[in-house]
């Protein structure tokens, strides 16, 4: 436990939370709406900082970050809790635990964790499975350490840190990838418990600020995947920018939404056409291992330039971060540092 950073202090020892768009105001003795972050006489604490209770090796592609240290591995780390409540939560056994008040996790320090990634010759670090928002300090801490030593730091994230929580972590963030879950706002309160709008901002913020950005929807049935709905999004992601890769992903049955049949492939293909329609470079296909919505194409000639199954790179056609047919530059960070890819099995010989 420590103090949390970014909250004011009000009248009759009542804090408020400016780390997200929820900006909670809370009384002595209560928590935040992600319920890891508690006033205790007019002094608001982190109550997970440190507290893991997920720390794994995974390839970026996982994040999804698809035009980001391609094939790279990314130290991947999670407290429990969020602000937000979705209902088709995939990871609720953490998202949600402190509803029954258990913050859980073993301590693990910010220079301990970096140690553990260079170790694991990881790239990058990313905060995830859960929202990193709500264990911001945390993430500061460490992403000022990873900096100094060549590790970059990676968001999965809802979206809703305010300006002030981008001001701080943004000089030590590389990367983002953002859910923008729908774009109706009366969904995002019923299903989410939160606001579309300071999504929208977020996504704006962090692509003015120079944070290399990738997003996600998750297409979930009678929720979200009206071709009205995803023309919408695939309109708001090409005004971010041509070059933003948009993941459109599969959904399957969960948590709080399990009586919903997983999204028809047929719809997911024509989220993908949508995408491309309005003018995006890159448009993932997610949750469909073998989907060719899966691949790099060049946006200029058309040409197959990363071939992917799964979370894996199985060919990588770019030279120098260009395409070798056409010479068009393909965005992303660290795209022409070239791959290794998964060598064959040899079975004699």
């Amino acid at each position: 436990m420590r103090e949390a950073l970014l909250y004011q202090k009000l009248e009759e020892d009542r804090v408020r939370c400016d780390l997200c768009a929820h900006r909670c105001q809370i009384g002595p003795g209560k928590r935040g709406i992600c319920r890891v972050r508690e006033n205790r006489g007019g002094i608001l604490y982190s109550l997970v900082y440190g507290r893991l209770v997920a720390a794994n090796v995974d390839p970026i592609e996982k994040k999804p970050l698809f035009h980001f240290q391609p094939s790279s591995t990314s130290f991947s780390v999670a407290t429990v809790g969020c602000n937000f409540q979705c209902l088709f939560c995939q990871n609720h056994n953490l998202s949600q635990a402190p509803v029954k008040g258990d913050v859980g996790g073993s301590f693990l320090p910010p220079e301990d964790l970096v140690a553990l990634a260079q170790r694991y010759g990881c790239k990058s670090i990313s905060y995830t499975y859960t929202e990193p928002t709500i264990f911001l300090e945390y993430a500061y801490d460490t992403a000022r350490l990873a900096h100094r030593v060549g590790i970059k730091n990676i968001f999965v994230t809802n979206g809703y840190l305010t300006e002030e929580a981008l001001d701080l972590m943004g000089p030590y963030l590389d990367g983002a990838n953002v859910d923008l879950k729908g774009f109706q706002d009366a969904i995002y309160k019923r299903v989410m418990k939160a606001r579309l709008g300071p999504v929208l901002d977020c996504l704006k913020s962090l692509k003015r600020r120079g944070i290399w950005v990738e997003v996600t929807t998750l297409v979930v049935p009678t929720l979200n995947d009206s071709e009205d709905e995803l023309k919408e999004i695939a309109e708001f992601v090409r005004s971010l920018g041509e070059e933003t890769p948009w993941h459109v992903s599969r959904f399957h049955p969960h948590f709080r939404m399990a009586h919903l049949p997983p999204t028809p492939l047929k719809a997911l293909n024509r989220a993908w056409e949508i995408g491309r329609e309005a003018g995006l470079r890159y448009v993932y296909s997610g949750n469909v291992p073998g989907d060719k919505g899966e691949s790099t194409y060049c946006y200029g000639c058309g040409r197959l330039l990363i071939r992917r199954y799964g979370f894996s790179i199985l060919e990588y056609n770019l030279k120098e971060g260009r395409c070798p047919s056409c010479g068009a530059q393909i965005d992303g960070v660290g795209m022409e540092e070239g791959v290794r890819l998964p060598q064959p099995w040899r079975i004699f010989g």
